[in-house]
């Protein structure tokens, strides 16, 4: 009989049986190599989805924003477009009334005219004296004139048709007709002591203003200098610091000096008028002109609590919005004030007194 061998005789050495095992694993598992892929392109999908994520809320974030401010400007234009359209309706109302008004005021014209040349008829076919003759041509021209004067809201023609009277009798110097002329100085003297608005230089005011608010310019502007600052001037530097100064120290100096001008404070005093939109400037301007422009035409049918109000309001508006510190602002201000103080409504003086005188020269008495 052979003696056992021993089973660790026929066995392959360790070492090199390693290589062979981990072949025949990944023989056995061949997707081992395939995950790792798999896994890097999952990870990448995942990560542009958070970021596909985040960037649909960044804009739908942006869109809401935009349009809560497209809300907003659509609401204020509404409300822009009611007062506006209110305004429209009240300047119509008013135009209605004005052409009403300018029909009557024709009518009176053409029954003044028609007595007019009646009366001039009657004083053609009676023969009269000199002095009855001028008696009834200073009567007519005075009613004529004071019929003017409450027409057109303007006491010229009064003080035209006195001054012609006056002039005429001087030059007649007789002694019936003194007391006609001590009437006609004494009118004279009334009507020029009594404030009446002068309608054609407030329509030439308006119309000033209107025309300067297009170049008026606004609280908000940014970048404009007012003329009424001075000019900050250089500090005065000797020639022997300049000198002494070092490379450094000019370099400090510079730096502090841009720095300084790139700051500038500022006090604000209206910080909603500071704060409005530029788009709104041009709503702002157009406001202001209606109402200036509804104040010419309440002034044209002598209706001088509309232009009053109108006027005020334009102030406030004026003084709220518009830069009243320069020189044009303070003079546009002085003249809308100035047109408010003057539009005032004041009774026409009458000429009774000088109407009686001819009336009792003319009846001789």
């Amino acid at each position: 009989m052979k003696p056992e061998q021993d089973d660790t005789t026929n066995l392959p050495p360790l070492g090199p049986t390693i290589e062979p095992l981990a072949s025949a694993r990944e023989s056995r598992d061949p997707s081992a190599s395939s995950r790792e892929p798999a896994k890097w392109l999952v990870r990448s999908i995942g990560a542009l989805a958070v970021v596909g994520a985040v960037g649909s809320g960044l804009m739908w974030a942006k869109l809401s924003g935009m349009q809560e401010q497209l809300a907003r400007q659509s609401a204020d234009t509404g409300s822009q477009a009611v007062e506006a359209r209110v305004t429209s309706k009240q300047a119509e109302a008013l135009a209605r009334d004005t052409a009403a008004r300018l029909a009557v005021t024709d009518a009176k014209l053409s029954e003044v005219a028609l007595q007019r040349s009646q009366l001039e008829d009657l004083m053609q076919s009676l023969s009269r004296s000199r002095d009855e003759n001028l008696v009834v041509d200073i009567d007519s021209a005075i009613r004529l004139a004071q019929q003017q004067a409450q027409l057109t809201g303007s006491v010229q023609p009064l003080l035209a048709a006195l001054n012609s009277a006056e002039q005429r009798l001087t030059k007649v110097a007789q002694p019936r007709l003194a007391p006609v002329l001590r009437a006609v100085t004494r009118d004279m003297e009334r009507i020029k002591a009594t404030a009446v608005a002068d309608t054609p230089a407030l329509l030439f005011k308006l119309d000033e203003l209107v025309r300067v608010v297009d170049t008026l310019p606004l609280l908000n502007a940014v970048g404009v200098m007012r003329q009424e600052q001075p000019v900050p001037a250089m500090p005065a530097t000797s020639w022997a610091k300049a000198i002494s100064m070092s490379w450094w120290e000019k370099v400090l100096s510079d730096v502090w000096h841009d720095a300084k001008n790139l700051i500038r404070v500022s006090r604000i005093d209206k910080p909603e008028a500071s704060m409005l939109a530029p788009d709104q400037s041009y709503f702002v301007r157009e406001n202001l002109k209606l109402r200036l422009l509804n104040a010419r035409l309440g002034l044209l049918a002598r209706h001088f609590e509309v232009v009053q109000s109108d006027m005020k309001q334009a102030n406030e508006d004026l003084a709220h919005y518009f830069d009243v510190q320069s020189r044009q602002g303070q003079a546009t201000l002085a003249l809308a004030r100035e047109v408010l103080a003057q539009s005032k409504q004041v009774e026409i003086p009458r000429v009774d007194d000088t109407l009686a005188a001819l009336t009792t020269a003319a009846a001789g008495r």
